[in-house]
C-alpha cells in the first residue's frame, strides 16, 4: 500500500528529542518529503511495525500523527506549489 505520514510534535521540554526519534523512525520505512511529511510504499506488516515503534516515541497527550492510506501511488496525483522540490525522484 502507499501511505503519506504526517506528524506534529509539540516543541516543549523534551520535544526536540521526540522530534528527532520520530524523524529517524519514519526515515527507516518511508521517504522524507518535507519537514514532518513522509511517503512511500509499505506493507501492512511494516506499517504495523512502524506504528509500534512510533507509539514508544510519541507522547499521546501532546503529539499527533496522521497516516493516509491508498492502494497505489497513482491514485494520489501530486501538484507542487511554490518551490518544486520533488524529493521522491530516484534520479540524481
Amino acid at each position: 500500500m502507499y501511505v503519506i505520514l504526517v506528524y506534529d510534535i509539540k516543541s516543549d521540554q523534551g520535544g526536540a528529542k521526540v522530534l528527532s526519534k520520530t524523524f529517524k523512525t519514519c526515515k527507516k520505512y518511508l521517504m522524507h518529503i518535507q519537514n514532518s511529511v513522509f511517503e512511500g510504499e509499505i506493507s501492512e506488516s511494516q506499517l504495523l511495525k512502524l506504528k509500534m515503534e512510533l507509539n514508544k516515541v510519541i507522547r499521546e497527550d501532546r503529539d499527533s500523527l496522521i497516516v493516509f492510506k491508498c492502494r497505489n501511488e497513482r491514485w494520489i496525483p501530486k501538484e507542487f506549489w511554490g518551490v518544486d522540490d520533488d524529493k521522491t525522484s530516484n534520479f540524481l
